[in-house]
């Protein structure tokens, strides 16, 4: 294989891996729902706030990720974005109430709407249109489609092993290495 197609195979890499983070922190938490409620002693109606914030600010923010994708350039937004979601990940790793769990998985929720309309748009210009794009898109989706059930299987590991906090610090070495990464490859 040729440099160039080197570059783009690592692109992808990188690419599906962020995409990967994202749609796999929507199931996550999931599993470790019981174990934050009684660690962190909440009531039923705050716990599904842990799950709906992630959510409504990724679904929420989507439109502003790509716009300012559009406007400032779609690497900046991608790091920037990688960098909210790996600083997020960290507040609710050591989070020790609801407010600040719920704020950081806002947070994470923020930066993962400027992230994944970014790397689409990356994904979109690297591989030309036709079947090298189209092979590309159908590579991202799977790893899509398959993180959330990842997620959940993650997610029991990580509650019955070193608990459930690790469920958001597993985040901080891949977003950090996503990155580095990103900073070098794009």
């Amino acid at each position: 294989m040729n440099t160039y197609g080197t570059r783009k195979g690592l692109v992808l890499a990188l690419l599906c891996l962020a995409q990967f983070m994202v749609i796999m922190d929507i199931a996550i938490v999931n599993v470790a729902l019981p174990s934050i409620q009684t660690d962190l002693g909440l009531r039923d109606s705050t716990l599904q706030w842990v799950v709906i914030a992630y959510g409504l600010f990724l679904g929420g923010f989507l439109l502003l990720g790509g716009r300012l994708g559009d406007l400032l350039g779609a690497r900046r937004i991608l790091l920037v974005g990688m960098a909210i979601f790996t600083a997020a990940s960290l507040l609710a790793g050591l989070a020790g109430s609801a407010e600040l769990l719920i704020g950081a998985r806002a947070l994470q929720g923020f930066g993962a709407a400027l992230l994944a309309p970014s790397a689409l748009s990356i994904l979109a210009v690297t591989f030309a249109e036709g079947q090298e794009r189209n092979r590309a898109l159908g590579i991202f989706g799977a790893v899509g489609a398959s993180s959330a059930s990842i997620g959940v299987i993650a997610s029991g590991l990580l509650t019955d092993g070193p608990g459930w906090r690790w469920i958001f610090f597993i985040n901080i070495p891949v977003g950090l290495l996503l990155i580095a990464l990103a900073a070098r490859i794009l």
